[in-house]
């Protein structure tokens, strides 16, 4: 069963963005996500099973 994930949400990864941030906002679901460095603003297409991998916690945008 996929993961409830939203547009606005933030992530916690595991791994590490290049720029040494590991927080993420979530632009686009389905199924590649599309996901925004919230230190440089890089966004990266990723496929859901790599993402779901690699989320260590999830935050929700209050409504």
């Amino acid at each position: 069963m996929p993961m409830d994930l939203k547009v606005g949400d933030i992530i916690e990864t595991r791994k590490n963005h290049p720029c040494g941030n590991n927080i993420f906002e979530i632009m686009r679901t389905g199924m590649d996500f599309r996901i925004k460095c919230i230190k440089c603003n890089k966004q990266i297409w990723i496929p859901r099973v790599k993402l779901e991998k690699r989320i260590k916690k999830v935050e929700r945008k209050e409504e």
